[in-house]
């Protein structure tokens, strides 16, 4: 039993120690937040709850400009169901070489990590739903495909419970 306990614990272990960011360090092309999020960029996406079904669809138009090591994309989402919403956020690259992120809806700061062509974002929104309000983890990663095509994979939960994907295809203009 004792056996059986340690190799748990093992692949426990190492199942936490995979999948960083490190593992893309080497990939190709590097991903440069100041030059691929600049000018204006087109988006268009799916949220798919739990069950997998695609809830709602959207296109976003992201206007992004950079002052030094701080950059204002101010997206316009325009939803499936008509509805509209913006957000505007503020990113700015730290000493560290991390990457901080704040928007009207993000509780705190997002913290985000670049490594070759991946970028991992790690935030709480406060999203609204059915005219509450509710405090919601993400975990992004984007993967930069190529000069102008960048593709995002969300992944939402409250208490560590899933609560559905955001997918999302990034086209530079």
């Amino acid at each position: 039993m004792k056996a059986i306990l340690a190799c748990l614990f093992s692949l426990l272990l190492a199942g936490c120690a995979s999948g960083g960011i490190d593992q893309y360090r080497a990939e190709k092309p590097v991903l440069d937040l100041k030059t691929y999020l600049n000018g204006t960029l087109d988006a268009w996406g799916i949220f798919q709850g739990r069950d997998r079904a695609v809830q709602k669809r959207f296109h976003v138009v992201i206007d992004a400009k950079w002052e030094g090591d701080t950059g204002v994309l101010d997206e316009r989402f325009t939803w499936s169901d008509g509805t509209t919403s913006r957000r505007v956020w503020t990113l700015t690259r730290r000493a560290d070489g991390i990457w901080g992120g704040t928007a009207h809806e993000v509780v705190g700061e997002a913290v985000g990590e670049v490594a070759g062509n991946a970028l991992r974002w790690r935030y709480v929104l406060a999203l609204p739903v059915d005219g509450k309000v509710y405090n919601v983890d993400f975990y992004d990663w984007m993967f930069l495909m190529d000069d102008k095509v960048m593709l995002n994979r969300s992944y939402m939960s409250k208490w560590g419970l899933d609560l559905g994907e955001v997918s999302l295809t990034f086209v530079k203009r």
